[in-house]
């Protein structure tokens, strides 16, 4: 059986978009590569629709920018399932809808691959929510932002476990938790 994992880059008090996250992202190419080897793990991607949206329309266009050649040909092949109530099928960039009660829909498609969800918004959320996520891998970046979304804010209570923590060069660190039984 597969897994759902939600990977995310925050700010030290869990911003994620504040207000655009070129201000406080810190990129060296040790956590760059870490990351792309987080998303190597990941059999396909597990999406709402602002964040298929977003992403459909970035992704497709970053093959030829510098440093983002992996990335994208990683991105854009792989097959991205969407849970939306209003798109409907067929979808582009190798997406298929979700269709159906949400936790029955990622349960099925959870039983053959590991899922990446990317960010933290309304969808992430809703996932937390309906525990159906199997770990959170957040990319702590060290920054404190006074506005936007947070990730937790609203949500909880949900007690989490240690599975592991990376510190990279720019003071990023990489933080891996699991929902603790019971």
């Amino acid at each position: 059986m597969g897994k759902v994992i939600l990977h995310s880059a925050v700010t030290v008090n869990a911003a994620y978009e504040a207000p655009s996250p070129e201000q406080w992202l810190e990129l060296d190419s040790d956590s760059r590569d870490a990351n792309l080897g987080q998303l190597t793990l990941a059999d396909a991607m597990l999406l709402g629709r602002k964040t298929y949206e977003g992403l459909a329309a970035t992704w497709p266009n970053l093959g030829g920018v510098p440093g983002m050649e992996t990335f994208a040909k990683r991105i854009n092949s792989m097959p991205k399932y969407v849970a939306s109530r209003t798109l409907s099928a067929p979808l582009e960039w190798n997406a298929t809808l979700l269709e159906g009660d949400l936790t029955e829909s990622v349960a099925k498609v959870k039983e053959n691959n590991t899922l990446w969800v990317s960010g933290c918004g309304e969808f992430a959320q809703e996932l937390a929510q309906c525990s159906l996520i199997d770990e959170y891998w957040f990319g702590v970046h060290p920054h404190v932002w006074p506005t936007g979304p947070r990730f937790f804010d609203g949500f909880g209570p949900l007690r989490l476990e240690l599975m592991s923590s990376t510190q990279y060069k720019s003071g990023v660190v990489v933080l891996r938790y699991r929902p603790a039984n019971g």
